[in-house]
């Protein structure tokens, strides 16, 4: 048997492919997707081969990532329960697609990852996998070893010679990408102690961010932005620079308990600073562009596509009829957004379109105008009140 295994290199995925070798008997074909997590792609492939793998792909997956999945749900307003802009849930589909490939290519019967059987990556994974290969077969060790903490993998890469970074175990996991970085488990599994102040890698310390605020002007063009500061950059540019722009101010940074698809409560800590700028940026050229009802419309569907992306539903048929809807109320979001960044807050300043600007300031002035006489609202509002006013009788009749 072949397996195609999602590998990070660090402890887990690495006693997973031993494992994978020694209990099942495989041949292990490593996968590891660069998504814009940082330093530990460039090492992967030699730590597979070492530790026994037949073959270790790595793939540059981040134009992929942010051109298909983080552009997507920027033009959907995408926020689950309010405040997670989904980093982690967008990658999952775009990294399971790139296995898939691999599997083809290698020949493979199988895709392994290292997701624990509590979270969300396991369904995200998986579903993602079975959408694109109905017939393709999954092993997660997690939901099968008997290996059950850090402590038992330590021994076991001990007792087996695997190559694993002898480090100080953080007091919580991480998991990065061009998006953001998420922080859960260990210390912060109770929701009343504070994160480690040391713990962010993307954003400053708000209260240590520069003195002075600083604007960055986002362009749009039909819902994806196109430029920052006027200057025009492809999708991995613009998002490494709307991430150092906020990461100065200490932009992005939310802690939430959040409810998983699987049914638990879960504290994340998060740090999305390019990603927050672009949202607001881009909701703040919708509110000139788009319809009232369209505008009302779509925000009533939001909270469902962002549930959708992070249940694992992205290749899902309602995924993409819904996206066809988002990507068909974005013709009109062209513009620029004005923001000024100072201290943990991303301020609209200023928005405007030359397009699609709906925005009558004749109408909307507090001045004298021709356009709008204020008379008519009086009859508008008796309309309106037609039926409370109905009520209001029932109620005086009834004594109340």
């Amino acid at each position: 048997m072949r397996v195609v295994l999602a590998y990070s290199g660090g402890l887990d995925t690495s006693v997973i492919l031993a494992w994978l070798i020694e209990e099942k008997g495989a041949e292990v074909v490593t996968y590891t997707a660069d998504v814009g997590q940082g330093e530990e792609v460039g090492v992967a492939r030699e730590k597979a081969l070492a530790t026994g793998a037949v073959d270790a792909i790595v793939e540059d997956l981040r134009e992929e990532f942010v051109r298909e999945a983080v552009y997507p749900a920027l033009r959907a307003s995408a926020v689950y329960e309010w405040y997670y802009l989904l980093g982690t849930s967008l990658a999952r589909p775009i990294i399971t697609k790139g296995m898939m490939r691999a599997v083809k290519t290698t020949g493979a019967d199988a895709i392994a990852h290292g997701a624990t059987g509590k979270g969300n990556d396991q369904v995200r994974f998986e579903l993602s996998a079975y959408a694109i290969n109905p017939d393709i077969k999954i092993i997660a060790p997690w939901r099968e070893w008997k290996l059950r903490g850090r402590a038992d993998l330590v021994e076991y890469a001990r007792l087996r010679g695997i190559p694993t970074p002898v480090t100080p175990q953080m007091p919580y996991s991480m998991d990065a990408n061009l998006l953001h970085v998420s922080y859960e488990g260990g210390v912060l599994e109770d929701p009343w102690t504070s994160p480690p102040p040391d713990m962010f890698r993307m954003t400053v310390d708000p209260e240590q961010a520069p003195d002075e605020s600083e604007v960055a002007t986002v362009t749009f063009e039909a819902g994806n932005p196109v430029s920052i500061n006027d200057a025009s950059l492809a999708p991995i540019e613009l998002l490494t620079e709307a991430n150092r722009l906020g990461g100065r101010h200490g932009i992005g940074r939310v802690d939430i308990v959040e409810n998983r698809f699987v049914g638990i409560k879960s504290r994340g800590v998060y740090e999305t600073p390019g990603g927050t700028l672009l949202h607001h940026a881009h909701r703040a050229v919708e509110s000139i562009t788009l319809d009232r009802e369209v505008a009302h419309l779509r925000d009533e569907l939001v909270p469902r596509y962002a549930e959708m992306v992070y249940n694992g539903f992205w290749f899902s048929p309602e995924r993409r009829a819904l996206q066809a809807f988002m990507d068909d109320v974005q013709k009109r979001v062209n513009g620029e957004a004005r923001m000024r960044l100072f201290k943990g807050s991303a301020a609209v300043e200023g928005r405007r379109s030359e397009k699609h600007d709906l925005y009558d300031q004749a109408t909307a002035t507090f001045e004298e105008d021709d356009g709008y006489d204020q008379a008519d609202a009086a009859g508008f509002i008796r309309l309106n009140a037609l039926r409370l006013r109905r009520l209001g009788e029932e109620r005086l009749g009834e004594g109340e």
